[in-house]
């Protein structure tokens, strides 16, 4: 079956306008603005612990509701719903980033967690239109890798403008450094929405047979949640999968939200760190096409073998950073392997999943994304809150790598697809 150019074209658009929370919000901007004004006053390493503990809050949340709200979708088929509304939280939030000032560190904390429940949660709806979209294996690590792709080019584009504007705020009019930081979380809100667009007008889901509903949604939920659990527990090599990604997908999302924080605490200049974030978006746009040719040709999994091998050697050369320059260098590898491994883990879980479960089972994949992101962040900031230093538990990231690699060794993916075939029909 092939693809609808334009469904395509909608569903990537997304990930063109979200990116942008992603990139300006959890990655580049709002860590600065949040060590240097957000949390003035406090200790630099309490500033970096906080942060850390914010985020682990968040996904905490997320990685409660995952499951039970992709089980509701499934059920109701009501993902766009669903998108719609963690969509619009995160936009709000977003906008709202925009009234934080000197001193506001818990304000900022909270909508921190509010908006990225809004993009976590709706990125688990997002990714559940993936097979329904492409239809194929072929076509899911294709449009997979593009999606990712599509988000490194939007991500970046906003944070290049807002870049210009907070470096240059005087050729627009704006009074000052901080004032820029705030317009630029105004953006990402309007930027998210306007991409959504063609997403929201485009794209249907697969018509379903009506139910009758007997009890709430949150009741079905919650029991469609028990009885997957036991439903994955029969499918070993995608079970397998999943803890393996638990464990590497830890030190990815960690290193992603803590690197600019942990830059600024070491006294790397707030100008360099977000410039060197953006040259991690451009770097990526390419190196994510590249590693979904790349697996054509050697295979899904042993291409993502290449990516967490990069990771463990990034986060060792991370512990010895110490100038602007490293951070550029270590951006640049980044940029190389991020794209990668989350396109790849994707649609080697996409493959996987029996057909009927989509939403699902991507519920559970949200929730051992999730579940796994708690304790990277919490423990980068606990083991610097302790130690008085983040270089610890930048180092501390490479347990989380090597687990996730040695699991991963004992997934066959061919047997995982059979497993789902066989309990689909």
């Amino acid at each position: 079956m092939r693809v609808k150019r334009k469904t395509a074209l909608s569903w990537m658009l997304y990930d063109f306008g979200n990116s942008a929370f992603a990139t300006t919000i959890m990655a580049a901007i709002l860590p600065v603005f949040y060590h240097d004004v957000a949390a003035a006053g406090l200790d630099g390493t309490l500033a970096e612990s906080y942060w850390g503990y914010a985020q682990s809050i968040a996904v905490l949340i997320v990685a409660i509701l995952a499951p039970v709200l992709g089980a509701i979708s499934d059920y109701s088929a009501a993902k766009k719903k669903f998108l719609r509304f963690f969509a619009y939280m995160g936009m709000m939030a977003s906008v709202l980033l925009a009234f934080v000032g000197e001193g506001n560190y818990l304000f900022a904390s909270i909508l921190l967690i509010i908006g990225t429940i809004g993009f976590s949660g709706g990125n688990v709806f997002y990714d559940a239109f993936l097979p329904e979209i492409a239809g194929s294996t072929k076509e899911m690590d294709k449009l997979s890798s593009s999606g990712f792709a599509f988000g490194y080019i939007g991500g970046g584009v906003l944070l290049a403008i807002n870049i210009l504007m907070i470096l240059k705020h005087d050729w627009f009019g704006i009074p000052d450094v901080t004032a820029a930081s705030q317009l630029s979380f105004a953006s990402v809100g309007l930027w998210w929405f306007l991409f959504s667009i063609p997403l929201f007008k485009n794209i249907n889901e697969e018509k379903k047979r009506p139910v009758t509903i007997d009890h709430s949604y949150a009741a079905i939920g919650f029991s469609r949640v028990a009885r997957t659990f036991k439903e994955i527990r029969q499918l070993k090599h995608l079970l397998l999968f999943l803890i393996a990604f638990w464990m590497y997908n830890d030190g990815i999302s960690t290193i992603i939200k803590m690197a600019t924080i942990y830059g600024r605490g070491i006294g790397i200049d707030s100008n360099s760190l977000i410039a060197a974030l953006l040259i991690t978006q451009f770097v990526g746009i390419p190196c994510t096409f590249f590693f979904g040719w790349l697996a054509a040709k050697i295979t899904a999994k042993r291409a993502l073998y290449i990516t967490l091998y990069s990771y463990v050697a990034i986060a060792v050369l991370g512990y010895f950073m110490a100038s602007a320059l490293h951070f550029y260098l270590l951006a640049v590898c980044v940029g190389v392997v991020q794209g990668g491994a989350q396109s790849l883990s994707r649609s080697i879980y996409s493959r996987m999943v029996p057909a009927g479960k989509h939403a699902e089972f991507f519920g559970f994949y949200g929730i051992s994304a999730k579940f796994a992101a708690i304790f990277g962040p919490f423990l980068f900031g606990l083991v610097g809150q302790l130690t008085g230093s983040s270089r610890l538990g930048i180092i501390s990231l490479v347990i989380f790598f090597i687990g996730g690699i040695t699991l991963l060794k004992f997934v066959n993916i061919e047997k995982g697809v059979r497993e789902a075939k066989q309990f689909a029909g």
